[in-house]
């Protein structure tokens, strides 16, 4: 079926005649005047004092049964004033009429002229109803209805027509007097009006007349259309359900029928779709209910960028005049992107569905939008070291359709953007109904999330870490969680986690999944998930080990299940980041994580809440013996405060202890150091630079009695001397003497150094009074 699209196109192309057996609509028109004999003008909306006078001067409208007009009120229950008793104009009722004609006849699929005979005047009250019936011939030519409802305050009297196997219900209600709604259909079709909730309803009746002999306008009908549609249609469904999800397939996910007219966002819709338009979607809504599919009405975006090129020559224009559009022509496209949006059924609604991509194969035919002109276009001259470019955009109304079984795969295809908040919708909407696994709600996203977990396995493994913040996969994860789903919850995290599709922000959904598991599968899932990741992200994985220890070590079975997840310790422990000069493995990126006081705090958390005390001390080992990777003021240190502070058992376990010992040990080494005041003007200097400048520079820190140095040079020099002094922390103040040339460095000695001595003695005294007291608690 590889020739479906182009299929398609040619059945719906043969749909010459535009039409169908009903036409709806609303427009805006200038309050007219109507009069009434016996109650005088009738002011608009109508007010109900006026409405009960025209009930008062209005008699029981009857029904026909064959030759026999009746009075039945449990048949129709309704007031009718005759035509001849009802006066409508106004200055521009004239024009508001000749266009409502107009529009239904359009809609009615009439091109011949089309006369409207007010017949009577209905006004229905509460209660009022009228059964299910067909219109009788009022008059020669007659062939349509045309119902038109003036501005009216009620609720119900909804106008029911059916055709054949179809049926629509219309909402005619008008509460605005510069708006009115109208309806058309054939006088063969059966129609009711709803009964009356409250208020009242006030209603102008015409016969829609043919003018001219001949063959009165009938019903459009594309039986042979609609059977070789449904055919097509049933065809590609039973192909997509008997193929299996991941196997290529010949035939596409969705088809794109564009539309001929232009529709602008306020106005497109099912029922105001034009001549051809309508027709088609007459034939695309009967055999996609029927083969089983579904149809939606869509707007369709195209979106280019790229470069362009100067099609002008300088002779043709003044030296110095802006170039206009025509200036440019289209050079390479290097951005493209096809979207479907603001999605519509037939009934009117608007599902949940965000914009979904599509491909030029999925349109019917493939070249529909070949000669498409842009909707809008911008050239944008060179700036800088961009050349000229260029946007446009096309924008085109189309009816969307795919069969039943294969919609989730069209949403599991879209992208993150679009099967994310649909399987959320998804579990909301189980939720609400009770969290029945057997619930049609429930099913449906097992089977979109298998969908889009299958998929993921061959999605690129990202080489750095997430940006998002909301992780890699946890939103997909937290829905799985909310519906329970444990076979793709474990699938997931085997497939896709566990093979480097991993962050951080993660942590928090995978360690609800894992409560969610059996305690042996989730130890092994997070033993897979960890090996995977800790060479790269080390502090994310003793995140999340402490996370899944501590839920292991709750409950009546944390011993035999605290050892479950011993082979992920030691998994972590391997990974663990060491000497710094050696090379790093293939695996892991090539710019160097960062590592945290967390890693250590996670980490030797997580061995405590596991009661591993031979992995914490090998652990212990290793952050000792590698003070270049663990240093131990920035990360060992404050490490050891939040372990010893943790409460509880914590300060005692030997490994913490050990830890917290080093920490003291060294800053008591470092607070036994003697601190005092310089007492001349000597600095320290570290200048490794042996040009003359930083010769002088070294010289003049070394000296015990000049305070300030004036380096007069050029720009070069003084930067270079600025750049030593910063790159060394030398005991200097600097500013620059712009009076004369060249300019003037002026470098005054300061105390900078012993003022850092300082704070860290006090930091010193600070944290080692916490760990002592800790120790001594």
């Amino acid at each position: 079926m590889s020739d479906l699209s182009l299929a398609l196109a040619c059945i719906l192309q043969s749909v010459l005649r535009p039409g169908d057996f009903h036409a709806t609509g609303r427009i805006d028109i200038f309050t007219p005047q109507l009069e009434v004999t016996g109650v005088g003008p009738v002011a608009l909306p109508l007010l109900p004092a006026q409405a009960e006078q025209l009930v008062a001067v209005a008699e029981h409208a009857p029904y026909g049964r064959g030759a026999d007009t009746l009075i039945d009120t449990r048949v129709r229950r309704t007031w009718q004033i005759g035509a001849d008793r009802v006066r409508i104009g106004g200055r521009h009722w004239a024009q508001s009429l000749a266009t409502i004609v107009a529009r239904s006849s359009s809609g009615l699929g009439v091109s011949e002229p089309v006369a409207a005979e007010l017949y009577k005047m209905l006004i229905y009250d509460a209660g009022s109803f009228f059964v299910r019936h067909r219109d009788t011939e009022k008059a020669p030519g007659m062939f349509a209805t045309l119902v038109l409802v003036l501005p009216s305050l009620h609720t119900g009297g909804e106008l029911l027509i059916r055709h054949r196997d179809r049926e629509v219900c219309l909402d005619l209600a008008c509460e605005d007097a510069s708006e009115v709604a109208f309806a058309a259909f054939y006088a063969d079709c059966w129609h009711e009006v709803r009964p009356i909730s409250s208020g009242y309803r006030l209603v102008l009746i015409y016969n829609l007349i043919r003018q001219g002999p001949g063959k009165l306008p009938e019903p459009p009908a594309y039986d042979a259309e609609e059977d070789r549609v449904t055919d097509l249609l049933g065809r590609w469904a039973s192909e997509l359900a008997a193929t299996m999800p991941d196997t290529p397939r010949d035939c596409p996910d969705k088809l794109i029928y564009p539309l001929e007219h232009a529709y602008t966002p306020a106005e497109i819709g099912f029922s105001s779709l034009k001549n051809a338009d309508a027709a088609v979607a007459t034939v695309l809504v009967a055999a996609a209910r029927r083969a089983n599919c579904e149809l939606h009405l869509a707007r369709l975006t195209i979106e280019e960028s790229g470069s362009a090129e100067y099609s002008y020559s300088g002779s043709r224009r003044g030296r110095y005049s802006e170039p206009d559009d025509d200036d440019f022509e289209i050079g390479e496209i290097d951005d493209r992107s096809l979207t479907l949006s603001e999605w519509q059924t037939p009934d009117g609604s608007r599902p949940e569905l965000a914009d979904l991509p599509f491909s030029e194969e999925e349109l019917c035919p493939p070249d529909a939008l070949d000669d498409e002109e842009p909707d809008d276009q911008q050239f944008f001259e060179a700036t800088g070291n961009a050349g000229a470019s260029f946007e446009r955009t096309y924008h085109r109304a189309a009816l969307v359709v795919w069969p039943h079984v294969g919609k989730l795969g069209v949403i599991a295809a879209a992208g993150c953007a679009v099967f994310l908040p649909y399987l959320a919708g998804l579990a909301r909407r189980w939720a609400e109904s009770g969290d029945d696994p057997a619930a049609i709600e429930w099913q449906q996203a097992h089977h979109l999330a298998r969908l889009v977990i299958e998929n993921a396995v061959n999605w690129p493994i990202p080489s750095w870490p997430s940006t998002s913040s909301t992780g890699r996969s946890a939103t997909l994860l937290a829905t799985l969680n909310r519906l329970q789903d444990t076979e793709n919850i474990a699938l997931l995290l085997a497939s896709l986690t566990a093979q480097g599709y991993y962050d951080s922000l993660d942590n928090e959904a995978l360690a609800n999944a894992a409560d969610l598991l059996p305690r042996a599968q989730a130890a092994e899932l997070i033993e897979r998930i960890i090996a995977r990741n800790a060479p790269n992200q080390p502090s994310a994985c003793a995140e999340l080990l402490e996370r899944i220890a501590a839920q292991f070590s709750a409950g009546p079975t944390a011993g035999r299940c605290d050892r479950l997840l011993e082979p992920a310790a030691t998994a972590l422990l391997a990974a663990l980041p060491g000497d710094p000069a050696l090379p790093r493995k293939p695996e892991t990126w090539s710019r160097p994580f960062a590592v945290t006081p967390a890693l250590v705090v996670d980490l030797l958390t997580a061995l405590r809440h596991l009661g591993a005390l031979a992995l914490a001390e090998r652990a212990v080992d290793h952050l000792l013996a590698w003070p270049d990777t663990f240093a131990i003021d920035a990360i060992l240190v404050p490490a050891a405060l939040r372990l010893v502070e943790q409460g509880g058992d914590a300060p005692d376990w030997p490994p913490t202890r050990r830890l917290a010992a080093a920490c003291l040990n060294h800053l008591d080494q470092r607070i036994a150091e003697p601190l005092a005041a310089p007492t001349d003007f000597s600095r320290p200097s570290r200048i490794a630079c042996q040009c003359n400048p930083c010769a002088e520079l070294s010289a003049f820190l070394a000296d015990p009695v000049r305070k300030v140095w004036t380096f007069k040079a050029a720009e070069v020099h003084r930067s270079h001397v600025e750049s030593s002094i910063r790159n060394h922390d030398c005991d200097l103040n600097l500013e620059t003497d712009r009076r004369g040339r060249p300019y003037a460095l002026v470098c005054t000695k300061n105390q900078a150094s012993y003022l850092r001595r300082v704070a860290q003695r006090k930091k010193d005294l600070e944290d080692q009074a916490r760990l002592t007291m800790a120790h001594a608690a």
